[in-house]
């Protein structure tokens, strides 16, 4: 190699040195924002997975009783029992009252999602319902005995274990998770979606619930959301079944407004949304983690709002205190076998029965299922499949301003 040839390639050496130190260093610098940016979503996915209670004491309790349990009858159709719970202990919930040591379940909601996730199908069990509690772990360790009571005793005396051993005897249905919420993670969740609109025909002004609002359109934060859902003597008729049709039109416009994109596609509003809402929940151990939990949801969201159904359990006043509430037979079987096998049922907003339920419809129903049970296929019947019954209720797609 020539001097000329020399002198040319340390020059061209020299170019190149402060270029490729300048890509060493850009990499490195990419490579630590690639591992920032891994080590925020690794915090924010391991915060909101920490936030989540796992019921241990629960899962043990049913465990103990699994033999006695109903079985599920169609594979990947699932049944969620949701509970508020009205414990005014922990931060932000004893303002709602003095902490007795004791939780009832102030609403109880059995969520039937079919398979395939065609349909979503939330029966609301009123807390003055007269049932069989069978006998139960307290919290001490003691065992209560079995008892005809209210409803909302199972929870107060057993807690979730409880209140699901109740639900599947009384409606022989299965229950695969429960998720208990409290008042203060009802309120934040609210509030971080930047409140939720209803429509109110007329103004309240409930001193007891702290509640004051005009008529019309309202967006109601999270403080009055939860005194409007809670809210019984001064609202409507002032009776449980009033105040759950209330909470049904209020969870049905909750739908539409965690559905909308402005909230599931923008993460800067989703994720406050997500802290308040994994705070607030204890469920059994198969749920307890954001894996658990969007196995479960992730087809629900493709449900369209028309199929996702509210409805009350079909009740009238108790035979020996109209304070109190029974189940209208066959009407209740009726929906718990629908239920059970993954058959379809309907709703309708109509005044046409005070306790829920209507009649047999031909109209289009909301398929509750995907066939494998409970509705006769084509090949297997030479008439039109029967009409599903309906049932008084709403859809997730009435919206009461309109």
């Amino acid at each position: 190699m020539t001097d000329t040839a020399r002198a040319r390639r340390g020059a061209s050496a020299r170019r190149r040195g402060p270029v490729r130190r300048w890509m060493r260093r850009g990499a490195l610098g990419i490579g630590l924002v690639l591992v920032a940016a891994g080590g925020a979503g690794w915090a924010v996915y391991a915060k909101l997975d920490s936030n989540i209670t796992p019921d241990e004491a629960a899962a043990a309790e049913l465990a103990r009783y699994e033999k006695e349990r109903p079985t599920s009858l169609v594979r990947d159709a699932r049944n969620i029992l949701l509970i508020g719970s009205d414990s005014r202990a922990g931060e932000g919930n004893r303002r709602y009252g003095r902490d007795s040591g004791t939780e009832r379940s102030d609403t109880t909601i059995l969520l039937h999602l079919s398979a395939g996730r065609r349909s979503a199908t939330a029966v609301s069990i009123p807390r003055d319902l007269m049932v069989d509690v069978p006998g139960c772990r307290r919290a001490d360790g003691r065992r209560s005995e079995p008892m005809f009571a209210m409803f909302n005793y199972a929870f107060q005396v057993g807690g979730s274990a409880c209140t699901v051993r109740t639900v599947e005897r009384l409606t022989n249905i299965r229950v695969d998770h429960h998720v208990v919420v409290d008042f203060h993670g009802f309120k934040e969740m609210v509030d971080a979606l930047d409140g939720v609109e209803i429509c109110l025909t007329e103004p309240i002004n409930d001193k007891a619930a702290k509640l004051r609002l005009p008529a019309g359109k309202v967006t109601l934060n999270g403080e009055q959301a939860l005194g409007y859902v809670r809210a019984r003597k001064s609202l409507g008729d002032g009776s449980d079944t009033d105040r759950m049709e209330r909470q049904q039109q209020f969870l049905a416009a909750l739908v539409q407004k965690v559905r909308s994109n402005d909230v599931l596609l923008n993460p800067v509003r989703l994720y406050p949304v997500l802290d308040a809402a994994t705070s607030s929940l204890t469920t059994d151990p198969a749920l307890a983690s954001l894996r658990g939990l969007y196995e479960l949801v992730r087809g629900v969201r493709d449900i369209p709002t028309e199929r996702v159904q509210f409805l009350t359990v079909p009740r009238e006043s108790y035979t020996y205190n109209s304070n109190r509430d029974q189940l209208v037979e066959p009407e209740a079987d009726r929906l718990f076998e629908r239920l059970r096998v993954d058959a379809p049922v309907e709703v309708a907003n109509s005044p046409e029965t005070s306790h829920g339920a209507l009649h047999t419809s031909p109209h289009r129903s909301s398929h509750s299922g995907d066939g494998k049970a409970g509705a006769q296929r084509p090949d297997e019947h030479t008439g039109p499949t029967p009409p599903a019954p309906t049932f008084r209720g709403n859809t997730a797609a009435e919206n009461s301003c309109k």
